[in-house]
């Protein structure tokens, strides 16, 4: 049995219909760069979210850096979020000239540990980014108890996370802003690249507005150095017909994890993920861990199993980090996951047979 780590088609295809109205609707209107789609798109992302404010932007990277812009965040700053994840979190912060600072992670939630964000608070610390790593929420509570007597905005990675909950709230609802990313594979996925920031604080959104139009307020009328970080129509009119559905995804996911972990329980030399007692976990990505790691991929690519790896090498090992001069050994957890994780097939479309399978694979490799 061949299992593929994504099936983008399989769910294309569940929607071909409405996907295509809406394709030759926007065609019909010429609207390609912003506009109503996308208008449509953040009005309806802001209410599933329960925020007042969406504004829809051309990727997560986008999302985060234009957040750190309108804050004000920029050189002598710095900014402290995780090693153990994509780097455009990172990337966001050095964009706007400002210094990333990471700290470790739990050992099980893989996820910002407050203990270790309370000892890298400094006088020139701005903001902290926690990621919502592989579609589980961070500590928000503690997080956010940190960083209020310093008056630090806390900033949501939520580009894993949509539809996740923190104690029956949405993810990107709890700190200043919540970033969102709608890359294809994503739990909401565009069809391209595409972004978008939600948030409570209107005059924030209002920044992010002009910023992302070349900071201009209106046309030709520029009040600031922006960028062009719209959203394309195209995008914003295939995710309002992707959202109504993502709740239902969602729950095929967290019931693929449940048969995942009613499989894999008990394997020696396998950790599997754990759900936080105040998460409602999405499961965008289903990261086993093994010392073992190439072993296992190589023996169940020979099975016609694909799997992956989220994410191999720690930002603060990353090359482009280098100038930081932080040495291995810095954080031990994110080091060690980055070495163990295994991130198995995880979508919606996934059959119980093609779960079985792999976890009949995996049973046999490790025996």
């Amino acid at each position: 049995m061949k299992v593929p780590f994504l099936d983008l088609k399989a769910q294309y295809l569940t929607l071909r219909e409405p996907i295509h109205t809406a394709l030759e609707a926007v065609l019909e209107s010429t609207a390609f760069a912003g506009g109503p789609f996308v208008a449509k798109f953040e009005a309806e992302f802001a209410a599933y979210c329960g925020a007042p404010q969406a504004v829809g932007v051309g990727n997560g990277t986008d999302a985060l850096w234009l957040v750190l812009v309108a804050l004000g965040i920029g050189r002598g700053d710095e900014v402290i979020t995780v090693p153990n994840t994509f780097i455009a979190t990172a990337e966001a912060v050095s964009l706007c000239g400002a210094t990333p600072v990471f700290v470790d992670v739990d050992p099980q939630t893989y996820n910002m540990d407050p203990a270790k964000l309370q000892q890298a608070i400094t006088p020139r610390t701005r903001a902290i980014i926690p990621v919502h790593l592989f579609g589980q929420m961070a500590d928000m509570d503690a997080i956010l108890a940190l960083a209020r007597p310093h008056g630090i905005p806390v900033i949501e990675d939520a580009c894993q996370a949509h539809g996740a909950q923190y104690k029956g709230q949405m993810a990107g609802t709890l700190g200043v802003a919540g970033c969102f990313s709608f890359y294809p594979g994503k739990n909401l996925g565009a069809y391209g690249e595409a972004g978008a920031v939600v948030t409570h604080d209107e005059a924030l959104a209002a920044k992010i507005r002009i910023l992302r139009e070349h900071g201009q307020p209106q046309k030709y009328v520029h009040t600031m150095i922006g960028w062009n970080a719209r959203m394309d129509g195209i995008q914003g009119a295939i995710l309002s017909v992707k959202l109504p559905h993502l709740d239902a995804a969602n729950e095929a996911r967290r019931a693929h994890a449940r048969l995942y972990h009613e499989l894999l329980t008990g394997i020696p030399g396998i950790s599997l993920p754990r759900e936080a007692p105040y998460a409602k976990h999405v499961y965008h990505i289903y990261a086993i861990r093994t010392s073992s790691r190439d072993e296992l991929i190589r023996q169940l690519g020979a099975r016609e199993i694909a799997c992956g790896i989220h994410y191999p090498v720690p930002l603060h090992r990353q090359e482009a980090y280098a100038a930081l001069h932080i040495p291995a050994g810095s954080f031990p957890v994110a080091e060690q996951c980055a070495r163990e994780y295994v991130s198995l097939p995880m979508f919606p479309e996934l059959t119980p047979a093609q779960i079985r399978y792999v976890c009949d694979e995996i049973h046999a490799a490790r025996s």
